[in-house]
């Protein structure tokens, strides 16, 4: 360490370190633009000059070494004038007043600029703006040519795709060749957005400080239960393959099964699907847990018998989710279930042809392995029963009641429930569906009902729904798959009414069109007159939604829709020591969902028995920040890799699963494929002046 004074303080620097950087690093301001902690210095712009005793001159500070005994002055009249010079140089051929609160604005402001330039007349340079490219805009006008974005490109990230392009007063940043970015080799870190002082090169999306990380890291930000798929795609494309898998499980107990049933709003959210395609995020999920090797097993530590018990009832995935992380914690956990088999909603409503049994089996079996006790068969009628023998407990009962349409003829025995359905073909029961049904709904569970009933032996399975496929809530590849294995669907379709014939089913139905928006945001559909006719079947089964049935000895409040009111930020029911939490609280949802609440009920619930509320444990090592991406041609149209099917007609038959697994060659190009966006957090924020 050497010791130097600046503006009468003594300061300490480190050897080598620039008289910028130490007095930064000291909470002494010096103005600044060219400068970027992350980037190598260059002294352009001149606004950091400085005069130290003895020396001639006045040199930059970015680009001076800090040396034992030097005397700095940063704020001199001489270096005050002179800063006011070079700020003028750098805005006398600015078009605009610079973008308020931007870096460029704050320093302007803080050397005083508009006394220099009592007539500035703002006038634009004549470049070509560009809105075409994905995620961010470009203003060459706005640009003041400071170079940071170009050493960011090329001495950083290394990728060197843009450069100063011509010369003198026509000087603008661009690709060398002039081409657009995709064709340039561009990999859309954005880093060179962060790092642009005057916002020459902006987001296209606004955000505040505090939106930052989730509009620039928006996979992780949409994942309802907090998984880092950011990180976990970056070491599939390194082919860290057990890495990868690690920090999934960092998050939750369920992988295999997520990489199979996600509804992977992370995918909706990528930002790279603007450039061309998102990656599949979902798949790669799958990859590492089919490639798992157990490694996670030796390092997961169960804490120390705290003596406190909990019972859980219901065993789907929040229910098992806060099982897994509670008993980690060091309480005795019990689940109750009141099937015969463990798994909730993933084993009855999800069909093995998604979700093969041996894969849930063996996620129930690492929870169980932990000391999870699992008890079947054991309906609960009473949590204050309960709280006798255990210290709180956790509701996770589902839903499983189907929505009435309240049409006529709804009680007629030939027509079914679909979730009733469902979990008769799940659980292996016999049940009768005939040769031709009609199944009401557009969700997941309508498109399970469809394809479980072709798997049973239905010849002819047609989908009743009110909208286009367009609003449909299933997700689009169970829609396809759905269509694909000869599903027919009716779309702006409703029934009005059954009446028995005989054997069969007459379903009176109409036609409908949309009409303005209702209050979920899709088009209302609105009957057409005189539209009617009338479709035969052997059954009808309703899927237009699913409800909750929570038995009135529980003696908890319930919202108008019927689900356990519960906080939610805590889960806590109005009976203390009572928590609730999946679908029996949210309504119908998904199993990153249920995760998610199995995670807030499994903190809350250890904050509510004297516990931190912390959760989880770090199964792989933060690593060093590497900034380094590397050039690539044409690494914008990388095409998305997609999953193999079964052929249809090797599946319509059986309950075989349909998806297969990405190859290694497949899975770590998709990882390569990634934008890094989280690399674009770890960039150090430029040194603005103090608030005045």
């Amino acid at each position: 360490m050497i010791t130097l004074t600046v503006d009468g303080k003594k300061l300490k620097a480190h050897e080598g370190q620039s008289v910028l950087d130490a007095a930064l690093e000291a909470g002494i301001y010096i103005p600044n633009l060219c400068y970027h902690p992350d980037i190598p210095p260059m002294g352009a712009c001149r606004l950091c000059v400085v005069e130290i005793e003895g020396r001639r001159g006045f040199p930059a500070a970015c680009v001076t070494e800090a040396q034992e005994g030097m005397v700095v002055h940063t704020d001199t009249a001489r270096v005050q004038e002179l800063r006011k010079y070079n700020m003028w140089l750098i805005m006398s051929e600015y078009p605009a007043e610079p973008a308020e609160r931007s870096q460029l604005a704050r320093v302007a402001e803080y050397i005083g600029v508009p006394e220099l330039l009592p007539d500035f007349k703002p006038h634009d340079r004549g470049f070509e703006r560009s809105g075409d490219d994905p995620l961010f805009n470009r203003d060459p006008n706005l640009c003041i040519l400071c170079e940071r974005c170009v050493r960011m490109c090329q001495d950083i990230r290394k990728t060197g795709v843009i450069g100063l392009v011509n010369r003198g007063i026509q000087t603008y940043v661009g690709t060398s060749s002039v081409v657009a970015l995709a064709d340039a080799g561009c990999k859309f870190c954005l880093a060179c957005v962060e790092v642009c002082p005057s916002r020459s090169l902006a987001d296209k999306v606004s955000f505040t400080p505090e939106e930052r990380e989730k509009v620039l890291l928006p996979c992780n930000a949409a994942c309802p239960a907090g998984i880092d798929a950011a990180l976990y795609v970056q070491l599939v494309g390194e082919g860290r393959y057990q890495d990868a898998l690690e920090i999934v499980r960092e998050t939750v107990p369920f992988p295999d099964v997520l990489g199979r049933v996600c509804f992977h709003p992370c995918e909706e959210a990528c930002r790279r699907g603007q450039v061309n395609e998102p990656i599949s995020i979902k798949a790669l999920k799958r990859f590492v847990a089919e490639r798992d090797t157990g490694r996670w097993r030796e390092k997961i530590k169960v804490a120390p018998d705290t003596g406190k018990k909990v019972a859980i009832v219901g065993s789907g995935p929040a229910g098992l989710t806060a099982a897994w992380f509670l008993r980690l914690l060091g309480h005795s956990v019990t689940v109750f279930e009141a099937e015969e088999e463990p798994g909730g909603m993933m084993r009855t409503c999800i069909p093995s042809y998604r979700l093969p049994r041996q894969v849930l089996d063996k996620e129930i079996a690492d929870i169980e392995d932990i000391g999870v006790e699992i008890k079947l068969e054991s309906r609960i009628d009473s949590p204050d029963e309960l709280l006798k023998d255990f210290d709180a407990v956790f509701l996770a009962i589902g839903t499983s009641d189907t929505t009435s349409m309240r049409i006529p003829g709804e009680d007629n025995p030939k027509v079914l429930d679909g979730i009733e359905v469902l979990h008769a073909i799940n659980l292996g029961r016999e049940i009768e569906l005939g040769d031709t049904i009609a199944v009401v709904g557009g969700g997941n569970v309508a498109m399970d009902v469809a394809r479980c009933a072709l798997r049973v032996g239905v010849e002819k399975v047609t989908i009743l729904y009110r909208r286009t496929r367009k609003e449909m809530p299933a997700t689009d590849e169970e829609i396809e798959e759905t269509l694909h294995e000869g599903v027919e669907a009716s779309y702006l379709t409703a029934p009005t009414k059954a009446e028995d014939a005989g054997d069969r089913l007459n379903v009176e139905c109409i036609k409908m069109e949309l009409g303005e928006p209702d209050a979920s945001g899709r088009r209302r559909p609105v009957p057409v007159e005189g539209s009617e006719y009338v479709l035969e079947v052997d059954k009808l089964i309703m899927a237009i939604g699913q409800r909750s049935k929570v038995p009135e000895s529980f003696g908890l409040e319930t919202d108008k829709w019927g689900n356990i009111a519960a906080d939610p930020e805590t889960l806590a029911t109005g009976k203390k020591g009572i928590f609730a939490g999946g679908d029996v609280v949210k309504g119908p949802s998904s199993v990153i969902e249920a995760i998610a609440h199995g995670r807030t009920a499994a903190s809350s619930i250890d904050s509510f028995l004297g516990g931190e509320g912390k959760i989880g444990q770090k199964l792989v090592e933060d690593e060093p920040y590497k900034a380094c991406l590397g050039r690539e041609e044409r690494f914008a149209y990388r095409e998305r890799a997609v999953a193999d099917s079964l052929p249809v007609e090797d599946r319509v038959d059986n309950f075989r699963e349909v998806e297969c697994v990405l190859s290694e060659e497949a899975a770590v190009a998709e990882g390569e494929r990634c934008l890094r966006c989280q690399l674009r957090l770890k960039i150090a924020r430029a040194p603005f002046p103090p608030e005045k």
